[in-house]
C-alpha cells in the first residue's frame, strides 16, 4: 500500500485568535499521523494560501507561508521516497532533522551511539564515542573544521591519509588506527544504506584502486608458558587483593578463558550440578545461532566460588554486579573490575619476574595455547572458545608465538 502525504488545516481545535494549526498529514497502511508545522491560519487564510494553490497574486507573508508549506510537503515526499519500505519512525527522524544532517558525520555517529545505548550495548557505544572524539581532534586541529561541521564529502583518501599520519604523530598504534577507521567506515556504510549520502563518495577500498586501505594489523596473542603458569599459580601474594585477583585470573583460565564480563554476569541459576552454562556476551548479538557454553566445575573453580561467591543465591555468583544494576552501571562496574584485576596481576607479575604486561586477556590465550600444547584438537579449541567456525580458531592460533608452533610441530609426530 502506498503512502499519502498532504498539508491539512486541523479544525479540531481553534486558538483564541480564531486560527487553526496547520499540519502535515501522513497516511500509510490504515494509519494516519498528523505532524505540527508551527504554523497557524484561519480557514479563509488557508483557503487563500493553500487550497487555491494556483493563486499567483500572493504577496508578502502569505507568499512566504505558502513557500514554507510547499517546501515541507516536497521534503516529506522526498524522504518517504528514499525509504525502501515506509516506516513512520524512520520517516519522522529524517523529516524533522536539519537538512544538513544527512551529510553530517557527527549526526550519523550519534545515531549509532544512541542505538547501541538503547540496546544496552554501552561498551560498543563508548568505542564509537572514542572514534568520534579522535576525528574531532584531527578535524579541528589540522583541518580547522569543528566536528559538528564535518561532512562525509570532505573525508576523501587524502583526508584519511592525513588522519593516519596525525594519529601516528600522537603515538597511536596502527591497531588503534585500524579500529577507528573501521568504525568510521561502518558509519559511512550506515549513511549510504539510509540513502543520505551517495556511495560514489565512499573512500575505502584497495590502494590500487586509488582508495584508502585500512591498516591490516596482526594482533599477537600473548600467553604464558606452562612454566610461567605454574610460577604464577604458586606465586606468593602480599595482600588479600592480590590473592583475589590471582584466583579470578585462574578462574578465567580454568573456565576456557572465560571473559571477565561473562564471569561478572554469571548467575547461580546457571550452575547445574557439576557444570554451568552461559552465553558469551561478546558474540551473543552477532550470531544468529545462540550457542550455550558449558564449563565443568573443578575443585579449584568450586573453591573460588566458595571463597568469593555471593551469599545471596538469587543474585550473581560473584559480588561484582548487583541484579538491580542497569546496563550503564553494569558497564562501569565491569570496567572498574577489569582495571582492578589488571592492575594487581601486573604487580604480581613484576614481583615474580613474569611478563609485566600480563593482563586478564592473557588467561584466554594461555588456555588456548596450553590446550594445544597438551594435544587438544583445533575442533576442541574452537568449541571451547566459542568461535564461529574453525577458520577463526586457525587465525587465533596464527597469532601465537613461534615457540608454541615449534612445540606443536614436534608433538605431531608423537604417535
Amino acid at each position: 500500500m502506498s503512502y499519502n502525504i498532504s498539508i491539512r488545516l486541523d479544525n479540531r481545535r481553534v486558538k483564541d485568535n480564531g486560527k487553526y494549526p496547520i499540519k502535515l498529514r501522513v497516511y500509510y497502511n490504515k494509519i494516519e499521523k498528523w505532524y505540527s508545522l508551527d504554523t497557524y491560519l484561519t480557514e479563509k487564510e488557508f483557503e487563500t494560501i493553500w487550497v487555491n494553490s494556483d493563486n499567483k497574486n500572493l504577496r508578502g507573508a502569505n507568499n512566504q507561508t505558502r513557500l514554507k508549506l510547499q517546501t515541507i510537503e516536497s521534503r516529506a515526499y522526498k524522504e518517504a521516497e528514499q525509504l525502501t519500505v515506509f516506516d513512520f519512525n524512520k520517516f519522522e527522524k529524517k523529516l524533522f532533522r536539519k537538512s544538513s544532517d544527512k551529510n553530517n558525520v557527527q549526526y550519523h555517529f550519534n545515531l549509532v551511539i544512541n542505538k547501541y545505548i538503547k540496546n544496552d550495548k554501552i561498551g560498543t557505544a563508548e568505542s564509537y564515542k572514542y572514534t568520534l572524539n579522535s576525528l574531532a581532534d584531527f578535524s579541528d586541529t589540522k583541518k580547522n573544521c569543528p566536528i559538528d561541521k564535518l561532512t562525509f564529502e570532505s573525508i576523501n583518501v587524502d583526508w584519511l591519509n592525513a588522519y593516519e599520519k596525525f594519529m601516528v604523530s600522537k603515538g597511536k598504534t596502527y591497531t588503534t588506527i585500524s579500529i577507528y577507521t573501521r568504525t568510521l567506515r561502518a558509519v559511512f556504510n550506515n549513511a549510504i544504506r539510509s540513502n543520505d549520502i551517495s556511495k560514489d563518495i565512499y573512500p575505502f577500498g584497495l590502494k590500487r584502486d586509488n582508495n584508502y586501505k585500512i591498516p591490516n594489523t596482526k594482533i599477537v596473542k600473548k600467553a604464558l608458558s606452562s612454566v610461567e603458569l605454574k610460577k604464577l599459580f604458586n606465586a606468593e601474594v602480599s595482600n588479600p587483593n592480590e590473592a583475589k585477583v590471582k584466583a579470578f585470573w585462574f578462574f578465567s583460565y580454568a573456565c576456557n578463558g572465560m571473559n571477565l564480563k561473562d564471569i561478572a554476569l554469571l548467575k547461580y541459576s546457571d550452575i547445574k550440578g557439576d557444570k554451568f552454562e552461559y552465553y558469551r556476551a561478546k558474540t551473543f548479538d552477532k550470531s544468529t545461532e545462540k550457542k550455550t557454553i558449558t564449563i565443568y566445575l573443578t575443585d579449584f573453580t568450586r573453591e573460588v566460588i566458595k571463597e568469593y561467591g555471593n551469599n545471596d543465591k538469587s543474585n550473581y555468583v560473584f559480588d561484582i554486579l548487583n541484579i538491580k544494576d542497569d546496563s550503564l552501571t553494569q558497564y562501569k562496574k565491569i570496567k572498574n573490575f577489569t582495571r582492578y584485576i589488571n592492575d594487581h596481576i601486573k604487580r604480581i607479575a613484576k614481583a615474580n619476574d613474569l611478563p609485566e604486561d600480563l593482563s586478564s586477556y592473557w588467561a584466554r590465550h594461555s588456555f588456548a595455547t596450553n590446550s594445544i600444547r597438551k594435544g587438544a584438537s583445533m575442533e576442541f579449541i574452537s568449541e571451547a572458545l566459542n568461535h564461529s567456525d574453525l577458520n577463526v580458531t586457525k587465525n587465533y592460533f596464527a597469532g601465537f608465538e613461534d615457540e608454541t608452533k615449534k612445540e606443536f610441530a614436534k608433538k605431531i609426530m608423537d604417535f
